[in-house]
């Protein structure tokens, strides 16, 4: 083993506990050695079963049955020891290890793993009761409760509108009103979709329409004519909440869900007849008709004890955390687009008129992600259409500059604290049109240092919710492949997630700081989660900007295993539950917001579960570190 490959295995957990000595006993006989993609690493036909620390790579551990089949039972990832527990259990070999991913392993001899293991208790300890136990723990309780909710009637939150979406009934622009009058008196609907040859989503006409046509004696109109262009629309992954509260406006008769741009279904006001009657719905309502921005603030989530009140509820009801998260966001994005609303006002009224040409306001970070808590400051956007050409160049700089500050301070008065890191649309740094975008996303892959790289990390997540959504999508198509071939980047993004270490010290124990006995549950937890899953999400080309999601995405391509998702998923529910509860606690006592938790505080219980989670965080940020760290010195 040269000196590179030895500093690499020293500095890597559990080995980093070990004396001088006993770490030269381990190593002193390894070898290096490297697997194809789809190479096995040992066959359950070969007699001697070899112990291997995987460095980089992923392979997959298969059973094979009885009737030929095989399945894969785990996934290893770099900082995995492979084949100890078939060793230790001393039986017949069943299992195979087959590399998925060029893989690169020391073959350890195990002799002389298990004399050190004699020896040394922590290192025992860490090896045999550590990652893997507290994986299965995480796995187990997700179970649990996944399996206790199958019987219970979902309450609103937790419906997507996929389970309660009815057929649509399409009609095309081009037939008359006759033919839609006859085409929804056929299907007892109170509306038609209509849509061109590929489901595409051009607009609705309802029973209000088609009858106001006939009053006026327009029957030989065609549906194009009299059909609304803009109706609302509902992506089908939507959660029934957020869509119900646009049936509290008189003039919704019902909605178009949608998938990627193509009609897939249709809501109703009786779609919701079986779903619970919710607050969210009433505070929603009222952000949308607040007439000032002073009545806005009212609503915004830190000043209203209705909305404190019903996210506490849902955390009683075991609600899942992230779930819960992408309900604040969901509340957020309302407030935010109220702020817009009023700024595009007050420019009007000012003399600076509409907007000069196409913008799309984003937000970025936890909002963009859809995974705020209470305690948040503004990160966003804004993506301008090419403007650089025009003769009026520097009237359209004007506009949106004057623009951004309106929204920026608009929504510091909504309990949205200005970004200390100045990441804001006010800030031209962060208002671009979209070829300046598109230059400026290739500059970070290629010249980016460590003090820009912040910024790219709360830039990708970036989502759009208001203004011509087209521009956000056509930014990340212009620039996933460059960003995914950016190895550099991926390598100073792993950088960036290491700088806050996982606050458990190598025997497992939580360590704290301050005379509070407080860590923070953001930086030190939650972030090396989601930095860890963006950075492979990254890599693979993932468009999504929600962690589950991208944890999903992840598990269908196969480049994480489903039982590590799924303890990814109950470690985010764990510690975003913890940060929340915190949040709540701090408002109710008219605390200042933070994201510090005092141990002091923490029941036995919750501290167990915080110490799963944290272990289950550390294995993540190892993997980041392993993986994108080999062969390069870092």
């Amino acid at each position: 083993m040269n000196k590179v490959d030895h500093k690499k295995l020293r500095d890597t957990p559990p080995f980093d506990i070990l004396t001088r000595e006993e770490f030269d006993g381990i190593t002193k006989e390894a070898e290096l050695l490297l697997f194809k993609k789809n190479e096995f690493l040992f066959h359950e036909d070969e007699e001697e079963i070899e112990l291997y620390f995987l460095i980089a790579g992923s392979a997959k551990n298969i059973l094979h049955k009885t009737s030929g089949e095989q399945f894969s039972v785990r996934y290893y990832y770099p900082g995995d020891l492979i084949g100890l527990m078939i060793m230790l259990a001393g039986g017949q070999m069943t299992f195979s290890v087959q590399a998925i991913q060029d893989c690169e392993v020391f073959l350890l001899k195990k002799a002389a793993l298990l004399q050190v293991m004699a020896k040394n208790e922590a290192f025992s300890e860490i090896v045999l009761e550590g990652i893997g136990d507290r994986m299965k723990t995480l796995y187990d309780e997700i179970k649990r409760e996944h399996n206790g909710e199958e019987t219970e009637n979902i309450p609103l939150l937790r419906t997507r509108i996929d389970r309660i979406m009815s057929k649509a009934t399409f009609i095309s622009p081009n037939d008359t009103i006759i033919q839609a009058a006859r085409r929804l008196r056929s299907q007892t609907n109170v509306g038609l979709v209509v849509v061109d040859e590929e489901n595409r989503l051009l607009g609705t006409v309802t029973q209000r329409d088609l009858l106001h046509a006939i009053v006026l004696n327009d029957t030989n109109k065609l549906v194009r004519d009299i059909m609304n262009k803009k109706p609302y629309r509902a992506p089908v992954d939507s959660f029934s909440y957020d869509v119900l509260s646009y049936f509290k406006d008189d003039h919704v008769d019902f909605i178009p869900v949608v998938k990627q741009d193509k009609v897939v279904g249709a809501l109703t006001a009786e779609s919701f007849l079986q779903l619970q009657a919710s607050n969210y719905v009433s505070l929603s309502h009222g952000i949308h008709h607040a007439p000032s921005l002073d009545l806005v603030a009212k609503y915004a989530a830190v000043n209203n004890r209705l909305f404190i009140d019903f996210v506490e509820q849902l955390l009683s009801e075991n609600t899942y955390a992230y779930d819960v998260c992408e309900l604040i966001s969901n509340y957020n994005d309302k407030v935010h687009r109220q702020v817009i609303k009023m700024a595009l006002k007050e420019m009007k009224e000012e003399g600076f008129g509409t907007p000069p040409i196409n913008y799309c306001f984003i937000v970025m970070g936890s909002q963009g992600r859809k995974e705020q808590a209470f305690s948040t400051d503004q990160d966003n956007g804004l993506i301008l259409d090419n403007y650089e050409h025009l003769p009026n160049k520097d009237e359209i700089e004007t506009y949106f500059k004057t623009f951004a500050y309106k929204i920026n301070h608009g929504l510091v008065a909504c309990g949205f604290p200005l970004c200390t890191g100045e990441v804001m649309a006010k800030e031209a740094k962060w208002r671009r049109s979209l070829n300046n975008w598109i230059v400026e996303v290739e500059r970070w892959v290629k010249e980016t240092d460590s003090e820009e790289i912040r910024d790219f990390t709360i830039f990708i997540d970036y989502r759009p919710i208001f203004g011509d959504f087209s521009l956000a999508r056509n930014l990340r198509e212009a620039t996933t492949a460059t960003v995914t071939k950016g190895k550099m980047l991926h390598l100073l993004l792993m950088k960036d997630t290491i700088r806050f270490r996982v606050p458990l010290n190598p025997f497992g124990m939580i360590t704290t700081s301050g005379k509070e006995h407080s860590i923070n549950l953001k930086k030190a937890a939650i972030m090396q989660i989601v930095n860890g899953v963006r950075i492979f999400s990254i890599k693979n080309g993932i468009h999504e900007e929600n962690t589950i999601k991208r944890l999903n995405l992840l598990k269908e391509m196969e480049v994480f295993h489903p039982r590590d998702v799924t303890n990814a998923q109950t470690v985010l529910h764990i510690l975003m539950r913890m940060r929340l509860l915190n949040n709540i606690g701090q408002l109710r006592n008219n605390l200042n917001l933070s994201n510090e938790l005092s141990l002091d505080f923490v029941d036995k219980e919750e501290k167990k579960k915080l110490k799963e989670a944290l272990s289950i965080a550390k294995r993540l940020q190892q993997m980041s570190e392993l993986s994108f760290g080999r062969k390069r010195g870092i």
